[in-house]
C-alpha cells in the first residue's frame, strides 16, 4: 500500500488592533515554488436579499462561474467597472439569465444601478488555497502538502495593500499550522441607504 501523503491545515486568525475579530477577510495560501493543485473551478451564486448582496463578500477561484439571482421583489441590475471583470446585467427580477465567468483573479466589486448603497465584492483567487473568515475572525484552510508557503489576506476596509500582510510558513508534516493577522481597517464608506417607499418605477 502506497504510503499516505502528509497533509497540514492552516488555521488563519484575524482581527483588529483592539482585538475585535474581524469577518470577511479572505485568507489566500500559496506555494514558494509556484506548485499548486489545478482547483475545480464550481459554479457559485451571489444572491440579492432585502437590498443587499448576500453574501457581502464571495471569494472563488479564478475560472469559476457565478449567478446573480435576485430573491427580492424588485428589479435590480448589476454591474462591475473592476479590471478583474467587468460586466453588466440587464435590469431584472429572480432569474438574471446565464452565470458570469471570472477569468481573472483580482478584486471584483459590485454594485446595482437601481439602489446605491448596494455595495459587495468577489475575490477571484489564482489559488485553490483560499478561505473567508467568520464572524470570529477565524478561517481554515485544509490539504496543504509538505512544501513552503506564503499567506496573505485582503478585506474591503483594510488600510494597506495584500503584500503587505504577507506571512511565510512551512508544512513539514500533518498537523495545524497557526498564522495570525492585525488589521487597521479604515471606516465603512457605503451610501447612505433609501427609505422605504422611495422607489418609484423599479418594483
Amino acid at each position: 500500500m502506497a504510503p499516505c501523503a502528509i497533509a497540514a491545515e492552516l488555521h488563519a486568525s484575524v482581527h483588529t488592533v483592539t482585538r475585535e475579530a474581524v469577518a470577511d477577510a479572505v485568507v489566500i495560501v500559496t506555494r514558494m515554488d509556484g506548485n499548486a493543485p489545478a482547483g475545480n473551478p464550481a459554479p457559485d451564486t451571489v444572491d440579492q436579499v432585502d437590498k443587499q448582496f448576500v453574501p457581502y463578500v464571495r471569494p472563488i477561484h479564478v475560472g469559476s462561474e457565478v449567478t446573480f439571482p435576485n430573491s427580492d421583489n424588485i428589479r435590480h441590475q448589476v454591474y462591475s467597472f473592476s479590471p478583474a471583470k467587468r460586466f453588466e446585467l440587464p435590469l431584472y427580477r429572480e432569474n438574471p439569465g446565464p452565470p458570469v465567468l471570472f477569468d481573472k483573479p483580482g478584486v471584483v466589486a459590485l454594485g446595482c444601478n437601481i439602489h446605491d448603497w448596494m455595495i459587495g465584492y468577489i475575490y477571484v483567487s489564482e489559488s485553490p488555497w483560499f478561505a473567508k473568515t467568520a464572524e470570529g475572525g477565524a478561517a481554515t484552510i485544509a490539504d496543504l502538502p509538505e512544501g513552503n508557503y506564503r499567506a496573505r489576506i485582503w478585506h474591503p476596509q483594510m488600510d494597506g495593500t495584500e503584500e503587505s500582510t504577507v506571512r511565510e510558513f512551512a508544512v513539514s508534516g500533518a498537523g495545524n499550522v497557526e498564522v495570525d493577522w492585525e488589521l487597521t481597517l479604515k471606516p465603512e464608506l457605503r451610501p447612505r441607504r433609501a427609505p422605504l417607499g422611495r422607489e418609484p418605477g423599479y418594483r
